[in-house]
């Protein structure tokens, strides 16, 4: 209570005869020296080392959030920088006793103390007369201070302007920067300058600070009010002040929970809670019921689904840190059934709960009728309540198809508030036959004549480790495989960029059961391996394991149909009629070599369009140039 009497200084007793003027809380409790900072330590010791030591920097970067006191810390650095007394004439952080500069630094009317709203002062020109009067030292203090507020607006020749005078200063001026918008900074100033980074206060913090400014003013105030504001200010002291100055004239000299509810179109946090545990019991009509007379009592939709969502992050973060509850910020109702809430629901379920109230949130408030908007969030929100993880639900459809009992589904509906740690099974009537693998190699194609056969065992993936009743394991097919089988996979599954480069980039070593062994073109991405791996497994059912071999391997699928068909070629080009047409046109060539199917020999070719055609005469064609 002392410390806050001082810190209201003289300005809190008005001359004799007149009344006194009436000050927001944000002004009349602006902190005057570093002790009436809150939530600053970090910053406030490294200053006192640097002062200390006479490590004092030429400029300083203050950033954080609106009304954390970015402008307020960079006057009463300017103060400490300037600090003189009858006992004291250098920098000092110890600012119990007012100073000659300190009170017209303070109230921000002192001659070598120059603030500037960059805001507004934006160009060249500002910044150049600021450089044109940096040469003059301080007419009464020791420093020549320079405080340039929003300092991210100015232009990018002001910044450029501003460089040279920065780096080297004279030595009786200091620079003091503050912005919201740190990274809209140029590295080239930052570089030059002292960061500090102002952090939100804690919602603790702020609720005894509120209290203290409420017992200075002997207002009365409730714990719950406070806390309400606090929340609202998120981590903003002059935003917590201007609400609570607010709840003090909307009160009638009183800061009340009920009154402050209702100037923030709040609902009460008790009331939300049984909003959750409807929504979390999947109960609809319990819900929309509640959200109605909220509404009636005033609560904004909007705000609702975002108390949902706050409280949604409360009970998440109580599962894992059941020590947040000691918040002084938390109603007793937040922390007993947040708590009993937390141990109740599962990860999964507070995940969806999350995410779909945000996307509900932005609805809600882009939606021109938010009451409705909002119980349709609700009313999803109920409904998947019931439905499990996308996990949960594969295990459970997987059982099924094997035909397993006793299958554990934690967040599944059973009776109890959905997602809870309780859990549940499917039951399937048993099967004679054990289920085939989920997925079966394509079927066997006809061989092409290329030099890279290679036979492949195809074994069944493993059972899911989640079916608790084991059953035979289903004998493995024997399935032949060959590089072009890999090729007609990609094809059918249209994977046209992995069927290129198999064809072109791919030189087969060996195959075996899940594994492949090959050697690469030097076209071919590095990437490649782990892609055709996971491609294997996703169109077989298999795992495989592709790995690169330093052997030469056969060649690529590209390759050994070049060569077939230069042999195609070579052998038509011997051909005796062939030969006397090329004789007989001369320039002629021969462009491609295709396959009748006249007659049906036992051997089978295929052309280059991928049509298997019997061996039979040999149909050439020739183009003339």
């Amino acid at each position: 209570m002392a410390d806050m009497e001082r810190s209201m200084w003289d300005e809190a007793s008005p001359p004799d005869g007149q009344p006194a003027e009436y000050r927001v809380l944000a002004r009349k409790y602006r902190p005057k020296d570093f002790t009436d900072l809150i939530g600053q330590e970090p910053m406030v010791r490294t200053l006192t080392n640097a002062f200390r030591t006479g490590r004092i920097a030429q400029a300083y970067m203050l950033t954080g959030v609106r009304g954390v006191g970015k402008t307020t810390t960079a006057r009463i650095l300017a103060r400490a920088l300037n600090y003189r007394t009858d006992t004291v004439d250098e920098p000092s952080i110890d600012l119990a006793r007012s100073g000659d500069h300190c009170k017209a630094i303070i109230e921000g009317r002192h001659v070598d103390v120059i603030e500037m709203d960059a805001a507004s002062h934006t160009g060249i020109d500002d910044i150049r007369e600021i450089i044109e009067q940096v040469r003059y030292r301080p007419v009464s203090a020791r420093y020549k201070v320079y405080i340039i507020d929003e300092v991210h607006m100015l232009s990018t020749q002001a910044f450029n302007g501003l460089l040279k005078t920065l780096e080297e200063p004279p030595p009786h001026v200091k620079f003091i920067f503050a912005t919201t918008e740190i990274r809209k900074v140029p590295i080239t100033v930052l570089s030059r300058c002292q960061r500090f980074d102002l952090r939100r206060i804690d919602a603790g913090l702020l609720v005894e600070h509120f209290r203290r400014i409420a017992d200075a003013e002997k207002v009365e105030a409730d714990d719950l009010a406070l806390s309400m504001i606090a929340r609202a200010a998120e981590g903003s002291v002059r935003d917590g002040l201007s609400l609570m100055d607010q709840a003090i004239a909307h009160g009638g000299g009183r800061i009340e929970a009920d009154a402050v509810r209702s100037m923030l179109g709040l609902a009460d946090r008790g009331r939300v809670i049984d909003l959750f545990a409807h929504i979390a019991g999947g109960d609809v009509a319990a819900a929309l019921a509640e959200f109605r007379d909220q509404y009636d009592s005033g609560a904004n939709p909007p705000v609702v689904l975002t108390d949902l969502a706050d409280f949604t992050h409360l009970v998440t973060r109580l599962k894992f840190v059941p020590q947040a509850a000691n918040d002084p910020s938390l109603s007793e109702a937040e922390r007993s059934r947040g708590g009993e809430l937390a141990g109740k629901l599962g990860v999964p379920v507070l995940s969806r709960l999350w995410q779909m109230l945000l996307k509900g949130i932005s609805e809600t408030e882009g939606s021109n009728r938010p009451y409705s908007s909002a119980e349709m969030v609700l009313i999803r929100l109920t409904h998947a309540a019931h439905l499990p993880s996308p996990e949960d639900a594969a295990r459970q459809v997987q059982a099924l198809a094997d035909g397993g009992q006793g299958v554990a589904v934690p967040g599944a509906p059973s009776g109890s508030p959905a997602g809870s740690s309780m859990s549940t099974s499917v039951a399937s009537a048993p099967r004679s036959e054990p289920a085939p693998p989920a997925s079966q190699p394509p079927p066997h194609r006809p061989a092409q004549a290329s030099s890279q056969r290679m036979q492949l065992v195809a074994q069944p993936a493993p059972e899911p480790e989640a079916v608790a009743v084991p059953h035979p394991e289903a004998p493995s097919p024997v399935v032949s495989m060959t590089i072009d089988d890999i090729v007609d996979l990609a094809t059918e599954n249209r994977d046209i960029k992995l069927k290129t480069l198999v064809r072109t980039c791919v030189r087969p070593v060996s195959i075996e059961a899940g594994r492949l062994e090959v050697s690469l073109t030097d076209e071919a991405p590095k990437s490649l391996l782990g892609d055709l791996g996971v491609a294997l497994e996703k169109w077989t059912g298999q795992r495989w394991m592709v790995t690169l071999s330093r052997e030469t391997g056969a060649p690529t699928v590209a390759e050994a149909e070049a060569a077939e068909r230069d042999t195609r070629v070579r052998s038509a080009r011997e051909d005796p009629d062939v030969a006397a047409i090329l004789e007989r046109f001369p320039g002629a060539r021969i462009t491609d070599v295709r396959i009748t199917a006249e007659e049906a020999p036992d051997e089978m070719l295929q052309s280059e369009e991928g049509d298997v055609l019997p061996a039979g005469d040999q149909e050439n064609e020739t183009e003339g140039e």
